[in-house]
């Protein structure tokens, strides 16, 4: 059985803390793992499992790479979507680096959390044994409340051992239609978690959307690799249908059956599931971080950089981060999606960015701006290069504050360390990596007529990176 981590979502509902450019799979929420992280951890103890699978939008497969490193796992592949197309595409294409047609593909959404490991497992191996009979394997969550944020799938009366053959699938209901789907108990809440064998899947999704699997096929015959990473072919792949899993097979065939699971599934979609699954105080709050509290209670409540102090609050969503503050009641919560568009609208930088921002070297963090200059922390991790490159537009100023910099400027090479610095002028070829073996950290102090990001000529970059 192969993993496949799908990890294709912005994340919006999770706002502030997470990003367009850094999405909640990356955070951690839930324990010291991100979500990436958690979603292979919870298989350890499960037999026969081979490298893993993982599909992310290019811009994340750092983090990504980074991320599967930090808990020493070794992918098969890491799948670049250039663009979008929802999880049809994205696991299609899963299918198709497959080594084989009788691999099954176990599909994980990795931003959810299982509470309860054992149950899983037990369904992962009800879900093993149909798969190889050649069913296509979902799993239904068992509500415990008439939610209207999830789909649903309705099971028929035929069985197949614990699991059953899928009547349909169905749309997020209203209230009313929430309360009756729960009362009759033949619904369950969609997990988008899946498993069959590749072929099958493919040979379905040749039967009901064979456009969508031509393309897909041509995307990943032009794909180039790169070390772990299968970069598909932009201009193909634009030009997939985008559908998910179920519109584009699970709805038509006659081979899908769901398995009931009862194991503290969460999809972690908004700021009031992240309190429900998250330890709480004799008060019923939530708290992390430099928090005070005065008669408080039920309140989801994270600090990130500075002292939050709440009082007299009762059900509200406070989350502070190094550049943004949001607070709501936690029944208003998804609103946050507005905030979101707002920004965008507006153009501004919260919408996608932290101040601080990570990159494939390691990361910088913003620490003051003004018209003409801009100041930032930079820490390279060890054996980290940034790109050769030049600006247009900027100087800067490094100070070294701990390891040791190799600086690279114009036909000069320098070794910098604690307490020196060094002048980089406007036009002038430079890099800057990390030869040591701990971690560099310098200030950078830019002043120029520009200082956007985009104000950067590559010469060469060890990430690929254009």
């Amino acid at each position: 059985m192969i993993p496949v981590i799908l990890s294709g979502g912005s994340g919006t509902r999770l706002w502030p803390l997470s990003r367009g450019h850094y999405p909640k799979q990356f955070l951690p929420l839930v324990s010291h793992h991100t979500m990436v992280q958690e979603t292979l951890l919870r298989l350890a103890g499960l037999d026969e499992l081979k490298a893993p699978l993982a599909v992310c939008n290019e811009d994340h497969r750092f983090m990504m790479a980074e991320q599967l490193w930090e808990i020493g796992e070794k992918p098969a592949a890491i799948i670049l979507e250039p663009v979008g197309r929802n999880t049809a595409p994205a696991v299609a294409m899963a299918a198709l680096t497959a080594a084989s047609e009788d691999d099954i593909l176990l599909v994980l959404p990795a931003d959810h959390v299982i509470s309860n490991v054992t149950a899983f497992h037990e369904a992962i191996a009800q879900a093993k044994e149909l798969a190889g009979q050649g069913f296509l394997v979902t799993f239904g969550i068992v509500p415990t409340e008439p939610e209207t944020g999830y789909g649903y799938i309705k099971r028929d009366i035929s069985q197949h051992g614990s699991a059953f053959s899928v009547a349909a699938f169905v749309e997020k209901p209203d209230s009313g239609t929430a309360k009756q789907y729960l009362q009759s108990g033949d619904y369950y809440w969609n997990s988008g978690m899946f498993a069959f064998k590749a072929g099958v899947f493919l040979s379905e999704l040749e039967k009901f959307n064979p456009d969508m699997l031509e393309v897909c096929r041509q995307a990943f015959k032009a794909a180039k690799v790169d070390v772990d990473f299968v970069r598909l072919d932009k201009e193909i792949f634009s030009t997939c249908p985008s559908d998910s899993i179920d519109y584009a097979v699970m709805e038509k065939t006659d081979k899908a059956v769901v398995i009931p699971l009862n194991a503290g599934w969460n999809d972690v979609g908004s700021w009031s599931a992240l309190w429900d699954v998250t330890e709480k105080d004799s008060f019923g709050n939530a708290i992390s971080g430099d928090v005070l509290t005065v008669d408080t209670r039920n309140s989801f409540i994270r600090a990130q950089s500075k002292l939050v102090a709440v009082i007299g609050a009762n059900d509200l969503v406070v989350v502070e981060t190094d550049d943004a503050v949001m607070i709501a009641p936690k029944d208003r919560v998804q609103e946050v999606k507005q905030i979101v568009a707002q920004l965008k609208e507006s153009g501004r930088s919260e919408a996608d960015v932290h101040r601080k921002a990570y990159r494939p070297w390691g990361h910088y963090d913003l620490v003051d701006t003004g018209e003409r200059h801009q100041t930032k922390r930079i820490v390279v991790k060890p054996g980290g290069k940034l790109s050769i490159q030049k600006h247009h537009h900027r100087a800067e100023h490094w100070v070294v504050v701990k390891g040791t910099a190799l600086v690279t400027k114009g036909e000069e090479k320098l070794l910098i360390t604690e307490n020196e610095s060094t002048y980089i002028p406007l036009g002038i070829v430079h890099c800057l990596e990390n030869p040591g073996v701990i971690p560099l950290e310098i200030v950078e102090v830019q002043s120029g007529s520009y200082l956007g990001e985009d104000d950067i000529v590559r010469f060469g970059d060890q990430y690929g990176r254009v």
